[in-house]
């Protein structure tokens, strides 16, 4: 079954719109010494400058950042095209333009491609800290951290039978036998964690321009404290 093709108004206003609004850029252009495939050309300017400044526009306001250069340049461009649909309506003479709007329509390709390149090359909301960002929000571990921890769970003995084949001790030592505490064991970090924990430093140095913290990487990794100093013991 064919779909049924239903004229759109708003669509084929919107068509009917572009065309005369073309058309009066076209013939502005043209009556103030601009010629051929030139005059054709700076509708199309001008269009495109308002579009690119209308979807800067809305992807600014989307991240929150200040939007003042994109209206800017989608008030120039506007501009020009209202600018040019009442210049044809009969209020200038389009025999005898003056020279103030022949400057304005040649100095129009270098104003385009200014707001043009602003626009694309204008830098966009900064990624800001997981961490920092949402405090409430649990870590989201790689999949390198999430073997390790799937790995220590699996070896970590079940209390009920840690207690069960518990061997009795004999007693409690005298002061004078008893043996001295033995330091805590080192962490080992596993290399596929370790090279991990480089590339985020690495990216979190070439951000911020210093240093990764443990503090940060157990953030970022989502690993207990003593992990986490262990791994930036050996990023130092």
């Amino acid at each position: 079954m064919r779909p049924t093709l239903r004229p759109d108004a708003v669509l084929v206003q919107a068509v009917i719109a572009g065309a005369l609004s073309f058309a009066h850029l076209h013939d502005l252009a043209q009556a103030a010494g601009q010629t051929g495939w030139k005059a054709w050309a700076y509708p199309v300017s001008v269009d495109l400058l308002l579009v690119a400044a209308w979807n800067r526009l809305r992807s600014l306001r989307a991240a929150g950042t200040s939007a003042r250069s994109a209206w800017t340049w989608f008030t120039v461009a506007l501009a020009a095209s209202l600018g040019a649909n009442v210049a044809t309506a009969g209020l200038l003479d389009l025999d005898d333009v003056p020279d103030w709007l022949r400057i304005l329509v040649a100095g129009w390709p270098a104003l385009a491609f200014l707001g043009g390149t602003l626009l694309v090359h204008a830098p966009g909301h900064a990624a800001s800290d997981p961490s920092a960002a949402e405090p409430n929000r649990e870590p989201e571990h790689s999949p390198a951290v999430e073997a390790v921890i799937e790995r220590d769970e699996v070896a970590e003995p079940q209390p009920e039978l840690a207690s069960a084949h518990a061997i009795p001790s004999p007693g409690p030592k005298p002061a004078s036998e008893a043996a001295p505490v033995p330091d805590a064991a080192p962490v080992s970090v596993p290399p596929a964690l370790v090279a991990h924990a480089r590339k985020v430093a690495d990216d979190h140095r070439a951000r911020t321009g210093y240093p990764i913290d443990a503090d940060t990487l157990r953030a970022r990794l989502g690993v207990p404290p003593p992990l986490a100093t262990a791994i930036a013991a050996q990023l130092a």
